[in-house]
């Protein structure tokens, strides 16, 4: 089980490790500036709590010996249980050591599943096994999001800010540490940024909500979730797949959203 001792750290040491950790995995970390509000706002429509219930029941917590991530359960065949994550939520693990962290608060080993098709795309999968039935997340046709769809986006923070001077890092947290936010298409960009980026939205994401899922209106999974708002590389963090710039107009609106590879571009790849 997960220790239950709370980890304090002092917010300046939390700036600089959230900053190296993004230049090292090419993530957009949020405006170094944390805000002290530990959560966004959603409105108690029945819609978005079962939509959150869905959530929980999907989303798992990616633990290796470096920074944990998300990931969201789609696929089960026996005791055998798909999770899709980013690619850079593995890649951090340099003894290639997983464990999930599953909604009832049970953890269990995993392993890396080579996926050779994969490559180019921030998207990994890691398999575990389990006796005990969970849910696995119905896909949903990202292509069918139009700007201003609702989309919920969940994951779990590494990180819950306590005042000014002090944040509480949420490894041993368990479940507890699970977030769930509301929001809408901002963008999708006609061209694809690298990895496979290319669905935008105004949810608040946090660093460690990489590998977490988007879900459409009706609670299917549409997107994972990788890129955070205001990206310290600037303009530069969205140059195009073709090595194109976006004009500072594009840039400005990019820049405010949060990014995600939608579910079709690994439903395309997966199914060849």
């Amino acid at each position: 089980m997960l220790d239950k001792k709370k980890s304090l750290i002092p917010i300046a040491m939390l700036i600089v490790a959230i900053v190296s950790w993004g230049i090292k995995t090419m993530l957009m970390p949020a405006n170094v500036a944390i805000p002290i509000s530990n959560s966004t706002p959603i409105a108690t429509k029945p819609q978005n709590l079962n939509n959150e219930k869905k959530a929980q029941e999907v989303t798992v917590r990616i633990l290796t010996e470096a920074a944990p991530g998300s990931g969201v359960t789609i696929w089960h065949h026996g005791k055998t249980y798909t999770v899709l994550t980013c690619q850079h939520v593995v890649a951090v693990s340099k003894k290639g050591s997983y464990r999930v962290l599953l909604p009832d608060g049970k953890i269990y080993p995993a392993r890396l599943k080579s996926l050779p098709k994969l490559k180019g795309l921030d998207l990994a999968i890691i398999e575990f096994e389990s006796e005990t039935t969970y849910q696995v997340s119905k896909l949903g046709d990202s292509r069918k999001l139009e700007r201003d769809s609702v989309v919920y986006a969940s994951g779990f923070p590494n990180y819950h800010v306590i005042d000014r001077s002090q944040v509480e890092e949420t490894t041993n947290w368990g479940k507890r540490a699970f977030r769930f936010t509301a929001g809408k298409v901002g963008l999708i960009s006609a061209q694809s940024l690298p990895q496979g980026y290319s669905l935008g939205y105004t949810n608040e994401v946090e660093l460690g909500m990489s590998g977490g899922p988007v879900f459409n209106e009706k609670g299917e999974l549409v997107g994972i979730n990788g890129r955070l708002k205001y990206p310290i590389q600037g303009i530069n963090a969205f140059i195009f797949a073709d090595g194109t710039k976006p004009s500072v107009e594009t840039f400005q609106k990019m820049e405010a959203l949060s990014w995600a590879i939608p579910i079709a571009t690994y439903q395309q790849i997966a199914e060849k």
